[in-house]
């Protein structure tokens, strides 16, 4: 059998890059449970109405966490797992500023990926959309309809971003937002015209 000089070394030096990567990969993993996780609870202390910058400053952390983890291997930051965390983690900020009424802050602050931040911008407006009809439902209509507002500005940006789903998958996020922007609009108008019928019954009756 023909010896092949310097093959052992090369497949030890492969070896090691690949466990490394591996390694990488596996703590990454870890991370963006942990991120979903903190993102959600953020999420679900918005819709309770309690003071979730604590959550949102542990997100944070676990985010410039993940990428400095992963600031030699690019290719992980970009993959399924790591993008959706951040997505979740950019839909939750997104969604904080909105309801303070704050401007938006922007990816790099957050340490999201630029198509992290697009999706998340998406699944904002679902986000929305909830605390909207959650306003209706307590007779907030001028709240509802900043919220119904942040909706559609979010949607029309969306509309910006014409690319290829290798490179921000968002057409489905588009058709989406579309849907819940009509249905909103529509519930919106019909609690709107609810809302001042009862005004005016309430005033025929005071003057009876």
């Amino acid at each position: 059998m023909t010896s092949l000089r310097g093959l052992d070394a090369i497949v030890a030096g492969i070896e090691r890059d690949l466990d490394a990567r591996d390694r990488i990969r596996e703590t990454s993993l870890t991370a963006a449970r942990t991120i979903i996780r903190l993102a959600g609870g953020a999420m679900r202390g918005m819709h309770r109405g309690e003071n979730v910058a604590r959550p949102l400053r542990a997100v944070r952390a676990e985010v410039a966490r993940l990428r400095r983890t992963l600031h030699r291997s690019p290719e992980v930051l970009h993959g399924g797992a790591v993008e959706a965390a951040l997505q979740e983690a950019a839909e939750a900020e997104i969604v904080n500023a909105v309801l303070h009424a704050r401007s938006l802050p922007e990816p790099a602050v957050l340490g999201v990926t630029s198509a992290a931040y697009v999706l998340g911008l998406g699944d904002a407006i679902g986000e929305l959309r909830r605390l909207t009809l959650d306003r209706v439902r307590t007779g907030d209509m001028k709240e509802a309809n900043r919220f119904a507002d942040a909706m559609e500005e979010m949607y029309h940006a969306l509309l910006r971003f014409d690319y290829p789903d290798p490179i921000v998958a968002v057409r489905h996020k588009q058709d989406v937002a579309r849907g819940l922007l009509e249905r909103t609009r529509g519930e919106l108008a019909v609690a709107t015209r609810s809302a001042e019928l009862e005004k005016k019954l309430a005033r025929l009756v005071r003057r009876r």
